[in-house]
């Protein structure tokens, strides 16, 4: 009997209907909170729904035919059925194994120990062999001059950029020697250019990767009961992929010629400009009421984002917020230090601490950065629209400096250079550290204002669009229980004062009826297009970092009966004279939260039909309200009404308002700066005892 050929073996499991239609019921084929232009790989997610809807269209003509067929043998159609239910079976089984092997191949955070040599007099050729083979895993030509006077030098070289790192060795205990960076130069330069300007170099670039190389022989030159050798890989995979980022730069320099070098130095002169703004911006907040040290989170709720060059990549961060808790962490842990640059904002945080904790691994929580970084993805169609649109793409700037808005910056045109294999390059604003991170949760009202800001017209589709989430829950299920099948209409949360000064207070959210995203990545061209996203941005964390301040649980769902208050039924005539009087102390206070938002003062057009048309004053000028409602104080009929807005023109970033509370002394700007502190749910407790210390 004769074989069949390979070709044949491998066709034998030919495809059905069934086995078209489960591929797309895995586990993996779909990213639900990445179905959006704004995700970090949306081209993938894009190819497998085309894919999707050819694979319906098949199946559906493949149905049609099969309805011509006399199967009229009631054997035969329970022979069908039963196949169908094997070849399901077997199916599932056999997607369930490949879901959990590419799972474990695709771990994101686990990493294996670094090979670090047990013999001590062995690290520094150890390390130099490793540096040299990151290099050339990046593209780089590596070369090593051996060791002479204490001194051994690494040479990494591209077709434009050369890394000469100079390294100093202490041997003064032989059988443990010491290893540490001297110096580390970098310079690039165009080969054969005509170009007056054709070399250059980074000082900035230098201390970044002298301080990336250090962090690592740090870590490997601990003690053994010390040392971590996970933390060691981690940072060694960061050194390799700043190494890969930098090539991904010599190889757009190289093509493009001359005046190739601005893909190197245009972050340099950005990031000096950004700077000054935000020096600027800081003297003018210091001067209305902090003096010379401004404090870091009324910083970044009234003036730009705060510029971080070199933070994380070879290219800038920007420090976008801070919740209250991670403000005061960084606060108790900062020493007192000045600043030996001058055109760096004052703050009350000094820089070094500032980035120490922001690199650390893993990442304080609470705080929101965004990387503009050049991703190996094709441009947006928009992008080929050369059209300026400065007066429509972009929105009035919250900054304290006038001439703030004058400033734009506009990114190297990836499009005219293509890498390796014809690639294309894209500038996006990263919100996830090259997916180390998870991304914003970001309501639908506020993923449209980014459209907006980077792609005008497009808001010219969306002006009928409602709100309505069509089953797929609210922006806060994302936020605070993402995981959940089952949307509620509302979470409660039991919010206590840390002092004991009023009742515990029963919080009852609503959640508003608004779908919501997670933004990981947005293709950028301009510095404006960076401000906006990010003033957008900082609106949402706001609010986000809000309600994460209390713990919420479904209302009604898993509710434990062990919380539950037990009944008295004791009452004495003690308890109904209070009653009476009015001066019952209640368990807990009754509080209603909603999630609102109001116009902008400054927008051009007040109406919703034209949000899309507003020139700088598109819908994310509607800056966001808590509401809270709770009863008024006995004798008295209706309710409190507690309005919190972020506003940045504010001294402290909110503005807070109240309805009700006859003839109770409330001071607006000492709630304002509860809010500043993180306790804006327990305004309603400082109320209601306001309003008793008039009994």
């Amino acid at each position: 009997m004769s074989s069949q050929p390979p070709e044949a073996k491998a066709a034998l499991p030919s495809a059905t209907v069934l086995s078209a239609i489960q591929q797309f019921a895995a586990q993996d084929a779909f990213t639900s909170d990445s179905l959006h232009p704004f995700a970090l790989t949306p081209d993938d997610n894009i190819a497998s729904l085309r894919k999707l809807l050819d694979t319906a269209n098949q199946a559906a003509l493949s149905l049609g035919a099969h309805l011509s067929l006399p199967l009229s043998n009631p054997k035969l159609l329970s022979l069908y059925r039963q196949q169908t239910n094997i070849s399901y079976a077997v199916q599932q089984a056999d997607q369930n194994v490949r879901h959990v092997v590419q799972s474990l191949r695709k771990r994101v955070g686990i990493t294996f120990g670094e090979d670090i040599p047990l013999e001590r007099t062995q690290l520094p050729e150890w390390f130099m062999k490793r540096l040299l083979d990151w290099g050339t895993s990046a593209g780089m030509e590596a070369f090593n001059d051996p060791e002479r006077d204490g001194h051994s030098t690494v040479v990494l070289g591209g077709k434009v950029l050369v890394v000469d790192i100079d390294f100093s060795i202490n041997r003064t205990h032989p059988e443990k020697p010491v290893i540490d960076v001297a110096t580390c130069k970098t310079a690039y330069a165009i080969p054969n250019s005509t170009a007056t300007s054709s070399t250059g170099n980074s000082i900035s670039l230098d201390g970044f990767l002298a301080d990336a190389i250090r962090a690592f022989l740090n870590e490997v030159q601990k003690d053994d009961a010390e040392r971590d050798t996970v933390e060691a890989a981690r940072l060694g995979r960061l050194l390799s992929d700043h190494f890969a980022y930098l090539m991904k730069l010599d190889h757009l320099a190289l093509s493009e010629g001359d005046g190739g070098l601005r893909w190197f130095n245009f972050i340099d002169r950005m990031s000096l400009e950004v700077e000054k703004l935000a020096g600027s911006e800081a003297d003018a907040i210091g001067r209305q009421e902090y003096g010379s040290a401004v404090p870091l989170d009324i910083f970044l709720v009234r003036s730009h984002a705060l510029p971080l060059p070199y933070l994380t990549t070879p290219s800038i961060s920007f420090l976008t917020y801070l919740s209250p808790l991670a403000y005061l962490t960084l606060l108790r842990t900062s020493s007192p230090s000045k600043s030996t640059t001058s055109h760096l904002p004052k703050l009350d945080i000094s820089f070094n601490h500032l980035r120490t904790a922001l690199t650390s691994h893993p990442r304080p929580p609470g705080a929101t950065l965004a990387t503009l970084v050049l991703s190996p993805t094709a441009p947006p169609a928009y992008h080929a629209d050369s059209m300026s649109m400065s007066a429509l793409d972009t929105r009035l700037s919250s900054s304290a400096v006038p001439n703030a808005a004058e400033m734009e910056h506009v990114f190297p045109a990836a499009r005219e250079a293509q890498g390796p294999q014809g690639q294309q390059f894209t500038w996006i604003l990263d919100f996830t550290d090259g997916g180390k991170h998870p991304g914003v949760v970001m309501s639908k009202s506020r993923m449209h204002d980014i459209e907006v800001v980077v792609n005008p017209f497009s808001g010219l589709d969306h002006i009928e669009s409602g709100q309505v989430s069509y089953g797929t829950g609210s922006w806060v299920d994302l936020l605070l229980n993402p995981q959940a099948f089952v949307s509620p209409e509302r979470y409660t949360a039991i919010y206590t004062s840390p002092t004991s000064a009023h009742p515990p207070l029963q919080l009852r959210l609503t959640t508003p009826n608004e779908p919501g995203f997670v933004l990981e990545a947005v293709p950028v061209r301009t510095l404006k297009e960076v401000w906006g996203i990010l003033e957008i941005v900082r609106e949402q964390c706001w609010l986000n970092e809000t309600l994460r301040s209390c713990q919420w649980v479904p209302e009604g769902l898993n509710q434990d009966p062990s919380s539950e208050e037990p009944d008295d039924t004791t009452v004495t005539d003690d308890d109904l004279q209070a009653v009476l009087k009015g001066t019952v102390q209640p368990r807990k206070i009754p509080v209603n939260v909603s999630l609102q938002s109001q116009p902008h003062s400054d927008a051009l057009f007040g109406g919703a039909d034209m949000d899309a048309f507003s020139l700088g004053g598109t819908t994310s000028q509607r800056r966001p309200v808590i509401v809270m409602t709770t009863p008024e104080r006995p004798q008295i009929s209706g309710l409190v009404e507690i309005r919190v807005s972020f506003d940045p023109g504010r001294p402290r970033g909110v503005a807070v308002g109240v309805n009700g509370a006859m003839g109770v002394d409330l001071r607006l700007d000492a709630m304002e700066e509860v809010c500043r502190r993180g306790g804006l749910f327990g305004l309603p407790g400082r109320v209601w005892k306001k309003a008793h210390e008039i009994h």
